[in-house]
């Protein structure tokens, strides 16, 4: 494997600098144009793995194009870097660590070596402890302190061990057992947690407690406020052990909280927060959906995972998803990407890949320590259709800048009502193609349109989006489509030679929060040791407050 210190800096490497001088040739050129040329187009840019189909035609590419993204693939050593992910290496080198989150879904019986150990057995067993510790919960064996049944699940984390668990609560509520109630805290501020428990009974409520030191500042802060909340109706502290359990490491934290440790569930430093939902940290998902449902999804992540690493890049759709986003974001200058699925219950879905995406590629050096010479990690963001329809997708056609998109769909809906999923389906398709061909100025005139009246109703076009469908939304394939985007994020990272896996950017905010809150709680005066607006901020908060 090529080290951070051998690797070719990006503008140096021949595929690189033949796409620079491709894109002069083919910028300009419209998909309306491209489609005219090929009229096979639609049926040769897809790609197909796992039940998972993506149509990325609607892009402005050509075979030339796709055959030099690959050998940039190539070039950027994305082949070794994946192995070296799959044997354990420690590729996030700041931290020293291994990036194993595929060990997580792992079968039985795979082998994954770290540091002259089999990772694979350790993850069986706390996916075993979890599965028996869900259907106590489930079943209504757990009860708690006063002997109810446990009806109300709230999960209490923050970054991926809550964005991760809400995501997939939201898309798999379909499977979730109906009679238990989930609710998930995160924000520090009180709010969430007070609306969170407001209509629940303590005597029927379990926290699960999501940190992997058991002192990180929110989630502790909520922690602690559910076991004040909890304890004003139970009263006496051994309830803890009955409506609190933990997923982390630091059994002397937990056991302090009151927690017992035959109820904390660990998971390993090798695993990022963002890419923890199907360790330990999923242990709400699998009270929700049953261990059965959690272990397809797993399977559907492991089919995926079996993808990336064995297919040719060309067909691979997470390199596929990688590259593009490498050609508009570094080529056509786009600072966006728009996320845009048909599917309700995938509402939360855009948020989860927010940090997925830009925590992960955030990055402005190389592996190296030298500073990037290229734009890295674009924006994220969207919401379900339709609803976006009628909010953003005016400036996505109209607007002056250019949006890649992904639309997913599904064939089936899990709610067959009326006519309502045609409809939604006839949207995504059509949006697809407003896209990429717009309408002429002609084109508007043909219709009768007033002369002054033309421009405003004219659509540019060329607006390039993919489209990623599969059967219906089910645990495996939301396992697909996560490790579908993990993957795509990883090959991005490659080439652009950064550290996909470290998160130095959330810890000068957290620091300074830490003292400033001492600062705000002081009786004594401010020592005025920050700039003047920083200053000034806490000197009128602290008058007002």
């Amino acid at each position: 494997m090529q080290t951070a210190t051998q690797l070719v800096p990006l503008g140096d490497r021949p595929a690189w600098k033949a796409l620079q001088t491709h894109f002069q040739q083919i910028r300009d050129r419209h998909l309306r144009e491209l489609f005219a040329e090929d009229p096979a187009r639609g049926e040769r840019f897809t790609a197909e793995a796992s039940g998972i189909f993506l149509d990325y035609s609607k892009n402005r590419i050509t075979d030339e194009t796709l055959k030099l993204l690959v050998q940039l693939a190539e070039e950027s050593g994305v082949r070794e870097k994946i192995e070296a992910m799959f044997r354990g290496e420690k590729i996030n080198i700041t931290e020293n660590r291994a990036v194993l989150h595929v060990a997580l879904r792992a079968p039985k019986g795979e082998s994954i070596i770290l540091d002259g150990e089999d990772v694979v057995p350790a993850v069986h067993t706390v996916l075993d402890k979890m599965s028996d510790f869900a259907e106590r919960v489930r079943s209504g064996a757990w009860r708690g302190h006063t002997g109810k049944r446990i009806r109300n699940v709230v999960n209490i984390g923050i970054g991926g061990s809550d964005l991760g668990p809400v995501m997939a609560y939201e898309a798999l509520k379909h499977y979730s057992q109906r009679d238990l109630t989930f609710r998930f805290v995160s924000n520090v501020d009180g709010t969430d947690f007070a609306e969170a428990v407001q209509d629940l009974d303590p005597e029927e409520t379990l926290f699960l407690v999501a940190s992997k030191t058991f002192t990180t500042l929110e989630t502790m802060t909520n922690a602690h406020s559910a076991r004040d909340w909890a304890l004003t109706k139970l009263g006496d502290e051994k309830a803890v052990a009955k409506h609190f359990v933990a997923i982390s490491t630091n059994a002397k934290e937990v056991t302090k909280f009151g927690i017992d440790t035959a109820n904390m569930f660990g998971f390993w430093d090798w695993v990022g927060g963002r890419y923890s939902m199907d360790s330990a940290i999923g242990l709400s998902t699998m009270v929700a959906i049953g261990p059965e449902n959690f272990r397809a999804m797993l399977a559907g992540f492991h089919e995926m995972d079996v993808h990336f690493r064995t297919t040719p890049f060309e067909k691979n759709l997470p390199v596929l998803l990688g590259l593009l986003t490498i050609w508009y974001t570094d080529f056509f200058d786009a600072q966006t990407v728009a996320i845009l699925p048909y599917e309700q219950y995938l509402k939360r879905f855009p948020a989860y890949l927010q940090q997925l995406t830009m925590e992960s590629n955030g990055k402005h050096v190389t592996l190296d320590g030298r500073h990037v010479t290229t734009d890295t990690g674009p924006i994220y963001w969207g919401e379900p259709g339709t609803n976006g329809q009628h909010s953003f997708y005016q400036l996505i056609h109209q607007g002056t800048r250019l949006i890649p998109c992904d639309f997913i769909g599904f064939y089936k809906t899990l709610n067959p009502l009326g006519r309502h999923h045609d409809m939604l389906m006839a949207n995504v398709f059509a949006q697809a193609e407003a896209l990429a061909f717009g309408k002429t100025a002609e084109e508007v005139k043909a219709e009768g349109t007033a002369d002054w009246l033309v421009p405003h109703r004219v659509f540019e076009g060329n607006r390039p989006s993919n489209t990623i469908l599969a059967e219906v939304l089910t645990p495996a394939v939301l396992g697909k489509l996560v490790a579908l985007y993990e993957h795509a994020v990883f090959t991005q990272g490659a080439i652009w030679n950064i550290d996909s896996f470290d998160q130095w950017g959330v810890e000068l905010g957290k620091v300074l929060a830490t003292r400033i809150l001492g600062e705000l709680e002081s009786s004594s005066a401010p020592d005025g040791s920050h700039d003047s607006s920083t200053n000034s901020l806490i000197q009128r908060y602290r008058k007002n407050k």
